[in-house]
């Protein structure tokens, strides 16, 4: 039975995602009678990569990648959403690798979901590459929904610490819209391939019936 029992613990422990909003769209607050939680953060990623390797056919191990984005999260559940307005890359990286320790303790095979954690945290492989690209455009396509819903006002949001960002208040000049400023600071941010850039492209012009 204490195998039993450790399986519903640790999805108990886990589902805990399904009720924590996304700290990003807190921090620009998005006003949506449903914000996105980290969970289905989680499964738009994993729907996204399915799609990404249907059609575009890249050679690369998609059960790993469904896997690593998966259990990537896991962290959250102690250190929380943190941001890169929150705390920078190193010290997160240091927290959160510590946290998954906590996370997984009970695991018989917690070394191994361990070494997918810190595969995709080093971003070295093809699966880690892919898998960290459907993540963060997960997240793009989702801004330029709540664009295109109406959920987003700039208004009083001078402190916010991306705002204050010199590169971010640049973008929102140039850009059209919100979304837009958030597409353009990921693709200089992140290092996207043409595929993922195309899908890009699309987002980023696409209509409120294309995206709603």
């Amino acid at each position: 039975m204490e195998k039993a029992k450790s399986v519903v613990e640790f999805y108990l422990l886990c589902t805990k995602l399904k009720d924590v909003v996304r700290t990003g769209w807190k921090q620009w607050n998005v006003r949506r009678e449903r914000v996105e939680s980290i969970a289905e953060h989680i499964f738009g990623v994993q729907t996204l990569a399915i799609a990404m390797w249907s059609q575009y056919g890249y050679d690369i191990d998609i059960r790993k990648v469904i896997m690593m984005i998966a259990v990537h999260e896991m962290e959250e559940l102690v250190i929380g959403d943190l941001t890169r307005w929150d705390i920078t890359p190193e010290e997160k990286l240091k927290r959160g690798h510590e946290a998954v320790k906590t996370v997984l303790k009970d695991l018989v095979k917690k070394e191994e979901i361990e070494q997918l954690i810190f595969e995709y945290d080093a971003k070295e492989t093809l699966e880690a590459k892919f898998a960290y690209r459907c993540d963060k455009m997960e997240a793009c396509i989702q801004a330029k929904r709540y664009d295109a819903e109406g959920c987003v006002d700039l208004k009083g949001l001078d402190d916010h610490p991306a705002v204050r960002d010199e590169y971010v208040q640049e973008l929102l000049r140039l850009k059209k819209s919100w979304s837009s400023a958030w597409i353009e600071f990921n693709r200089n941010k992140i290092d996207f391939d043409k595929n993922f850039s195309e899908v890009l492209d699309y987002i980023d012009k696409a209509e409120k019936k294309e995206i709603s």
